[in-house]
């Protein structure tokens, strides 16, 4: 996700870019949230199936004033 710079639009503070930590194996290791396209489908084994294609890392901007988080799913 490239760098843009935002005005917060609750407070009109400074927006920080960031991201969403995901845990999935039990809190040891990080990854970015992901946006999958599509209604979850079940996995027997791995919870839910989430294909290669559809997916989009989700960036998040918290507001440096007053902690407003806004996310967004771009294409790259």
């Amino acid at each position: 996700m490239s760098a843009i710079s935002l005005t917060c639009p609750k407070c009109q503070g400074s927006m920080v870019q960031g991201f969403i930590a995901d845990f999935a194996d039990m809190g040891v290791n990080a990854i970015v949230s992901t946006w999958v396209e599509g209604q979850p489908k079940s996995s027997f084994l791995f919870g839910t199936k989430t294909p290669g294609d559809k997916r989009i890392p989700v960036g998040t901007y918290r507001c440096s004033a007053c902690g407003y988080l806004e996310s967004y799913a771009r294409e790259t």
